[in-house]
């Protein structure tokens, strides 16, 4: 094996995986690997590290199925793995993970920054079991300027970024990222509708007629001008507001001495919002201009990272994280791993304030320098501004903790309420919730809501448009027959029949140590809730019992008041007679929240669904026709209807219709 390239890697080639990692597992003298000698735990890390080189890199451990229980990194390879072979001094995590482990694998890195880099690829998409796990991985916000445009307009945007346009943030939240482009607006005039929309206008929008915006798309402004505004918004973005402002004030003061007071009130206005932002922005430390400020709280087994983002001198927000670990890690422990995996797919600032001492402080400055390709200072300050910064994180990651703990607390309080009330063997870990919504049998959509022990799992939600067209208009129970039947075949098909729970409450060969997060929801459902009467609990029960799941899922229905009043619904079980809640009860009004989300959901699909229908063209349903042609054809005949009665001959003319597209057309709207 040939020893580790002493040059400093090329970061950008690690993440896509085009480094020569050695992957190996060398096998005994007699000709067998360590996993197939039916070694396991202590003995079978003990023969591994017999052959384990002193070189920097990436471990993995498995169990008997094959899962991955833990991810790590070493600077030596032997020494790291060896340590697991010693017979004591491990804490009872480690023990049970060394007990379980039955194979390994290894990744030999040419640095110990690659390693670092790997473990927190490997955690994010292997989500091991006894691995700090980042449970929310959204994108964040940013603002984008689409360069690339004679006349650039700026956005909103999460997602992969492209080369041709600059971003700035990223944001906390979409409502910081939208506050900000509210005033950018006033500021500076930039437009923010689509290209499609800016190359149709023939006359300015509202937009213009409120002054936010210039208008560059009906020529109110020249392109040289707007150019000059999108300048100034990026100087903005970029922290150089105090030379901006400046600049502003002097040209307000020029106009007004000219007795130009009307250009003199337009630049007064854009002082007047960029004002506006930087107040919006909350503390705007002098001394930190780009930075991330990382605060850890821990508290009854749970973990809260508070992260507030600073750019161009202003605070753009924060955000709560709540990483999956064992208890045993420390804070510098669950810190430090958090913070490899955040930025595995996030750019990251110069500046990195931690509340904790991290004790790999200098090798994570260098991985995350090389991955982001300039330098970055990571530390936890001790005095001064910083540490003020890390208070005020550290408070704020504190309360969001205590909150946490407080709903989590109610939560589970009120799962077992509810498998009380409905006669359940154990509290349920993900409670499904059906409505169906249309008006008059139109644009029928079902929904599907999910619960779990932290709230609404809303990543889990399914919509489903009724498709049959078999069915009466307005009819519920068919409709909820269609989405049971779609519903639980694919869920079958997927995940496979569930294991009916033994006595104690449990699935035979569920673990209980099993995550029940959000983030990690079974895909079963533990109880189904179904807003409707008899009937519709009688639907369902025909698909389940027709499947053969009828006895794997509790079913209950929900059916309203006789005046459909809250507080006076009637519950139905298979097998039992209907009964109600207390008025008061707190699982009463639980199961109505419950309820009340999925008519939400429901509806909202459905007025997206028929808002969708009603503004569809009929040139969308012609193959072949997209944007280009759309637009021509409109602009040639002025409307879809004009289309659809023109001569085939009429159709010829327009830009890009071939006489092929025009005879296609022409049979749309003609088929008989």
């Amino acid at each position: 094996m040939s020893e580790p390239d002493t040059k400093k890697p090329d970061l950008k080639m690690t993440t896509k995986k085009k480094i020569s990692w050695e992957d190996f597992s060398v096998p005994d003298a007699s000709g067998t690997s360590p996993a197939e000698s039916g070694l396991v735990g202590i003995a079978l890390i003990s023969d591994f590290v017999k052959h384990l080189p002193n070189s920097p890199g990436v471990y993995r451990m498995f169990n008997t199925k094959g899962d991955v229980l833990y991810v790590g990194k070493a600077k030596s390879l032997k020494k790291r793995v060896a340590s697991y072979a010693k017979m004591g001094g491990h804490t009872n995590r480690i023990a049970k993970m060394i007990l379980e482990t039955v194979n390994m694998e290894f990744v030999r890195t040419r640095t110990e920054s690659e390693a670092l880099l790997l473990e927190a690829n490997l955690i994010k998409r292997l989500r091991p079991k006894y691995n700090i796990l980042l449970r929310d991985d959204k994108s964040f916000p940013y603002i984008v300027v689409t360069d690339e445009h004679d006349a650039p307009a700026v956005y909103k945007h999460r997602g992969a970024r492209l080369k041709t346009r600059d971003y700035f943030g990223p944001f906390a939240s979409a409502g910081s990222v939208t506050r900000t482009l509210n005033a950018m607006q006033r500021a500076f005039l930039i437009r923010t509708c689509s290209d499609s929309v800016y190359e149709s206008r023939t006359r300015p929008c509202l937009l213009y007629q409120i002054k936010r915006c210039s208008a560059p798309c009906t020529g109110e402004i020249s392109l040289d001008d707007y150019a000059d505004l999108v300048r100034d918004s990026k100087e903005f973005l970029s922290g150089k507001s105090t030379a901006l402002q400046t600049s502003l004030s002097a040209q307000m003061q020029t106009a007004s001495n000219d007795m130009d007071f009307e250009r003199a009130a337009i630049y007064r206005d854009r002082l007047s919002a960029l004002s506006m932002v930087q107040s919006h922005q909350g503390i705007n430390p002098k001394g930190v201009d780009e930075a991330d400020v990382f605060a850890i709280e821990q508290k009854g087994g749970m973990n809260c990272v508070q992260v507030f983002f600073f750019r161009t001198g202003q605070n753009w927000g924060n955000r709560s994280f709540f990483p999956i670990a064992d208890k045993g890690y420390s804070p510098q422990e669950v810190l430090s791993s958090f913070l490899a995996q955040f930025y595995d797919n996030k750019p990251c600032p110069k500046l990195v304030l931690t509340s904790h001492k991290i004790e790999d402080e200098a090798l994570l400055s260098e991985a995350l320098s090389q991955h982001a390709g300039h330098k970055i200072n990571v530390n936890a300050p001790q005095r001064g501004e910083k540490y003020d910064l890390i208070k005020h994180a550290s408070l704020n990651a504190r309360e969001a903790l205590e909150r946490k703990l407080a709903e989590t607390s109610t939560q589970t309080k009120l799962l077992e309420g509810l498998a009380e009330a409905f006669d359940l063997k154990a509290p349920p870990q993900r409670i499904e919730v059906y409505d169906n919504a249309h008006i008059q049998g139109t644009n029928a959509v079902g929904g599907m809501i999910v619960s779990g022990p932290e709230g609404f799992a809303k990543n889990q939600y399914r919509k489903f448009n009724i498709k049959s067209k078999d069915l009466v208009p307005g009819d519920d129970y068919g409709m909820m027959r269609e989405v049971m039947q779609r519903r639980f075949s694919r869920l079958i098909k997927e995940a496979g029949l569930r294991e009916l729970p033994n006595e104690s409450g449990e699935a035979d060969g569920v673990s209980d140590t099993q995550d029940v997060s959000n983030a990690n929801i079974a895909p079963w459902p533990d109880l189904l809730l179904i807003d409707g009467g008899l009937g519709q609990l009688n639907a369902v029960k025909g698909v389940l019992e027709g499947l053969g799941i009828v006895d794997l899922v509790p079913i209950v229905g929900i059916a309203k008041g006789p005046d459909r009043d809250a507080g006076h619904e009637k519950f139905f079980i298979p097998g039992k007679q209907s009964f109600m809640l207390p008025e008061r009860d707190p699982v009463l009004y639980f199961v109505q929240r419950l309820r009340d989300e999925a008519h939400r959901f429901a509806n909202g699909s459905h007025r997206a669904r028929r808002k969708k229908e009603m503004v569809q063209n009929p040139l969308d349903e012609i193959a072949g026709i997209g944007p280009a042609r759309k637009r021509a054809l409109l602009h040639h005949f002025g409307s879809a209807k004009s289309v659809a009665g023109a001569a085939l001959s009429d159709l010829l003319p327009v830009d890009g219709i071939s006489n092929e597209m025009a005879q296609i057309i022409y049979d749309h709207f003609h088929e008989n």
